[in-house]
């Protein structure tokens, strides 16, 4: 049996100690063998369900989830504190010397720079290359394709709504060619993505949650093709092609799309 005490309530170190329990020899068999690789969907899965909270302004789900993000923290913070690498009060130290140097007025009495040049500052990045670079590959693709776009800057004469959907005219050609010419159809697709959030980008809107709509949007209306067909005692793909394509466009057309 493993030695901790059961409490009425417990903290962030009580948290700590049991990770480290569990992970020990004569622990938990699953939690002892775990890598960060291997649980690396772990972390993304538990940080989305904890912004589901946030979406629903669910105070109970919140706090259930972000209970599970602080528990990755923790124990990929004691992989490597058995690897004898860095600890979690070292995450704590980091993070906290971080929030100090990201609020100069607040800390210091030196007039603060703005956020990126901190940030480049605090990173060693001498030229926007360096901080484009440094945007994670791990995020949601369109996710990325903003930040890079922000820490782009100003650029000459692509600014304009024209251009920036000039751009994404000329980036859905490409790909038209690459589909019939036998082309490389994944980095025509990557062209169009990327000019496409570009062009949103100048009138504020968020790529992510733009794809997401459009998500919703696709299942709302194939609910109601899928409908649309039960009555007639079929499912969706049993109707002919030519019926299936009449009523998506009907049915898009009686809700405005």
């Amino acid at each position: 049996m493993l030695d901790f005490t059961r409490k009425a309530r417990y903290g962030f170190d009580d948290l700590v100690r049991l990770v480290t329990l569990l992970r020990a020899p004569g622990g938990c068999p699953w939690d002892g063998v775990q890598t960060h690789r291997s649980i690396r969907r772990n972390f993304l899965e538990e940080a989305y369900e904890a912004c589901e909270g946030f979406d629903r302004d669910d105070a109970a789900l919140m706090r259930e989830e972000l209970g599970d993000v602080l528990l990755q923290v923790v124990f990929h913070a004691d992989i490597e504190r058995a690897a004898g690498r860095f600890t979690v009060d070292d995450v704590c130290d980091g993070v906290c010397k971080k929030l100090i140097f990201r609020h100069p007025a607040l800390f210091s009495d030196e007039e603060a720079p703005d956020w990126e040049t901190l940030k480049r500052r605090e990173k060693g990045q001498k030229t926007t290359s360096e901080a484009m670079d440094g945007v994670a590959r791990s995020l949601p693709a369109l996710w990325r394709a903003e930040k890079l776009r922000k820490k782009a800057g100003t650029l000459p004469g692509a600014e304009s709504d024209e251009a920036r959907l000039g751009k994404l005219e000329e980036e859905v050609s490409a790909l038209r060619r690459a589909v019939t010419d036998g082309g490389d159809v994944e980095q025509a697709l990557g062209g169009v993505l990327f000019a496409a959030v570009c062009a949103g980008m100048n009138r504020k809107a968020d790529s992510e949650r733009a794809l997401h709509r459009a998500c919703d949007d696709f299942i709302r209306r194939f609910s109601r093709v899928e409908r649309a067909a039960a009555e007639r005692g079929l499912a969706p793909d049993e109707l002919p092609q030519e019926e299936l394509l009449r009523l998506w466009v009907d049915e898009g057309t009686q809700c405005g799309e």
